[in-house]
């Protein structure tokens, strides 16, 4: 590659990542073309080097690497900046409700960063709301579709729990999940308390956690948790619904 080849290729980076930045911040969508100056533009910058076209000893790695630090930390830039670009598209189809775009936009960053809790929470919101959306068009009586989607919002918050223990939001997301979707309650009792012990005044954790103990069978539970959320909110229409849900559980246990 030539001294105006190189200037081309440095220059097509800018282009890119200026062209990129008008696209988030104008709201169009973007191509998966712009990742590289082109597909072997990484694999070719040892090439560029005069002296040391393939390297094959650790001395001749060295050297090449230390010739172009500067362009392979350049790289390691772009592909960073590349990764944020897709998260920040993501979020903005997911403001605009725009689903099925934001999923894999999200997907997208995840290639760049692998260990995201963030991002995974964000890819089983956007897979629940597909499943909401996966009717059987073709009247063939298959919802597997939606079934596929939900195991994606499964997988995905419990990726996110794996990499963020602690994060209340993949918490209360896959507890709701279990609970109203799956039909698994019993699956959801410890993360829902793990929140719980994280935020200890969770009032819509506490509400899916007691509603799971009903379902479950376990009524003195439940009647605890519903009389913690009225002890707890200041909220009318809340302390109704848990009042509510409270006396269906005690007719119920009389009634057994």
């Amino acid at each position: 590659m030539n001294n105006s080849n190189k200037v081309t290729c440095k220059k097509s980076f800018l282009y890119t990542g200026f062209f990129i930045f008008l696209i988030i911040t104008t709201g169009f969508a973007v191509s998966t073309t712009f990742i590289s100056c082109n597909k072997n533009g990484a694999s070719n910058y040892l090439e560029l080097e005069k002296n040391v076209k393939n390297p094959t000893t650790i001395e001749e790695y060295e050297n090449a690497i230390a010739a172009h630090d500067d362009r392979i930390q350049e790289i390691i830039d772009i592909e960073s900046k590349t990764g944020v670009w897709y998260k920040i598209l993501g979020s903005k189809y997911l403001d605009k409700k725009m689903y099925g775009k934001a999923l894999e936009s999200f997907k997208m960053a995840i290639q760049y960063y692998p260990d995201n809790a963030n991002l995974y929470y964000y890819v089983g919101v956007c897979a629940g709301y597909m499943a909401k959306a996966s009717l059987d068009f073709d009247a063939n009586g298959s919802n597997s579709i939606q079934k596929n989607y939900l195991a994606l919002a499964e997988s995905s918050y419990l990726q996110a729990i794996q990499f963020n223990p602690s994060y209340t939001r993949a918490l209360y997301a896959i507890g709701v999940l279990y609970v109203f979707e799956l039909n698994k309650p019993q699956l959801a009792i410890s993360y829902l308390n793990r929140l719980l012990t994280v935020e200890s005044k969770n009032l819509d954790g506490m509400m899916v956690l007691a509603r799971a103990y009903y379902v479950t069978g376990d009524n003195d539970k439940a009647v605890a948790m519903y009389d913690s959320v009225i002890k707890e909110t200041s909220d009318a229409n809340r302390k109704t619904e848990a009042e509510n849900n409270k006396r269906i559980v005690l007719d119920q246990a009389y009634n057994n």
